[in-house]
């Protein structure tokens, strides 16, 4: 069995913000995927949206996002349009598994977090007094982030990054949001675990920031656009295959790309 594993923001889905960056909020066939207080609020081509569903009807696509359960559940198109059987929400930290969270997952995620790094609060208090100017965010007692108002300073990330390195923590910057995230909530380590769970023996997967590069490692075809951190930050891995495209229009050739794949594979 195939699968593909793929983030969601600036990777597959694209806000009205994340369109503006990139100058594309007059794309001829933008259709809406993710409505918030019965506002359109983020969308894919037309042309995506349809071989993403020939996609998840031919092989096991599994959303891994870095949004909680409920702010997936925003993105109506999977609940509507498409059957899923799992979804990889908190950054790896939730399984959902048929509607549901897989409770044997958090319960292993909760005892590495008690483990092998430093407690939520704590690394918040590390952060008070450093230069970060932007509102401070909770997510479900298991990491945080910052939407900043300015960006963050070289100095101040360098600080930033030697507490997380010390703490058992790490950052990611994507946008305008400066997460913090204790190593134990991976992405990769969820994907791997429905990868041995399901028997896949191909593993198709995309994103576009630091905290995908935990899946897209164990990716046998890893798909990166040509923008966001990874491309900014210059990460390599000899197995990224970087879009021509930017911004929504590279959510299309991934997926077109893989489709292409997948059908090589199956032949």
């Amino acid at each position: 069995m195939m699968m593909f594993a793929s983030d969601l923001d600036r990777t597959l889905i694209y806000s009205n913000r994340a369109l503006a960056d990139f100058k594309q909020q007059t794309v001829s066939d933008l259709i809406a995927v993710e409505l918030k207080n019965a506002q359109e609020v983020a969308f894919m081509t037309n042309k995506a949206y349809s071989l993403l569903k020939d996609l998840a009807a031919s092989l096991l696509f599994i959303p891994v996002t870095t949004r909680t359960y409920e702010q997936y559940k925003r993105v109506f198109i999977f609940t509507e349009s498409f059957c899923l059987k799992y979804a990889v929400t908190s950054n790896g930290a939730t399984i959902i598994y048929n509607g549901l969270p897989l409770q044997e997952w958090r319960e292993s995620v909760q005892k590495r977090l008690e483990n092998e790094c430093v407690p939520l609060q704590k690394m918040m208090e590390e952060m008070n007094g450093l230069e970060i100017n932007g509102a401070l965010k909770k997510v479900e007692n298991l990491f945080f982030y910052y939407i900043l108002e300015a960006p963050l300073a070289l100095d101040a990330k360098n600080v930033i990054q030697k507490i997380a390195d010390t703490s058992g923590w790490r950052i990611s910057i994507q946008g305008r949001k400066l997460y913090l995230m204790p190593k134990p909530v991976c992405k990769g380590e969820a994907v791997k675990f429905i990868k041995e769970r399901e028997g896949i023996h191909t593993v198709f997967g995309a994103g576009d920031s630091i905290l995908d590069n935990d899946f897209l490692k164990i990716c046998d075809y890893a798909f990166v656009p040509s923008h966001g951190e990874l491309k900014n930050e210059g990460i390599h891995c000899s197995k990224y295959l970087f879009t021509v495209q930017q911004g929504v229009m590279a959510g299309e050739e991934i997926l077109h790309r893989i489709s292409n794949a997948a059908t090589e594979k199956s032949s």
